[in-house]
């Protein structure tokens, strides 16, 4: 099978059976919030944020992160993050004007959201811990071969990156049909489950299980 492909074949294993963590409900809510371009530059700094983890991992970098303290300090800075951004994300007023586009996209920092995605990941032990998985097999089965590595890893990437975009598409559609009080709605569960997972983060780094 040719090794983009294979890699692929990750990016789908990845986003159906891990797709539903915090991106996930920092997509929806964005796409929802402020369209499909805002969305897209969340799911762009998603995307910076695996291959910035993914390099790190298979130059051994990642290996500082291997040690239980190491370990339950980034977990409990993970966490951190998720919860603050995710109160900030609950207690957020919803603009009324929700025809207003332009308006939208005008009131958000492009830089802005795309930090917000490279940094909603970089602090999740999870994130670190399952690309360094990843990458030691893969560089374990190509050995030196950095075409190879290159090659599987941007067919994984592309995938993932492309599910990303469909998600936040869906939800910029969905902007359409939408009240009010269902995008407050969408603001709370979209906060409850980031918070939820800072929790998690720091209750799992703490006990180690």
């Amino acid at each position: 099978m040719n090794v983009f492909v294979e890699g692929m074949v990750l990016g789908f294993s990845l986003a159906f059976l891990f797709g539903f963590g915090p991106a996930f409900f920092a997509l929806i809510q964005t796409g929802i919030h402020r369209g499909f371009f805002q969305g897209a530059l969340l799911a762009f700094g998603i995307l910076l944020n695996d291959a910035f983890v993914i390099v790190l991992s298979i130059l051994g970098v990642a290996q500082i992160f291997s040690g239980d303290e190491n370990y339950r300090l980034l977990g409990i800075l993970g966490g951190s993050i998720l919860i603050v951004i995710g109160l900030l994300t609950f207690r957020k007023k919803v603009d009324s004007g929700l025809d207003e586009q332009h308006e939208l996209n005008s009131t958000v920092n492009p830089l802005g959201l795309i930090i917000k995605g490279f940094v909603m990941n970089i602090a999740n032990p999870f994130v670190w811990l399952f690309w360094i998985g990843i990458s030691v097999g893969i560089v374990t089965r190509f050995g030196s071969d950095t075409t190879d590595i290159v090659l599987f890893f941007a067919g994984t990437l592309s995938i993932v990156f492309i599910t990303d975009l469909s998600k936040t598409f869906a939800a910029s559609r969905l902007k359409k049909f939408v009240t009010h009080k269902f995008l407050i709605l969408v603001n709370k569960i979209a906060g409850l489950a980031l918070s939820g997972f800072g929790v998690y983060l720091i209750v799992r780094a703490v006990l180690k299980f």
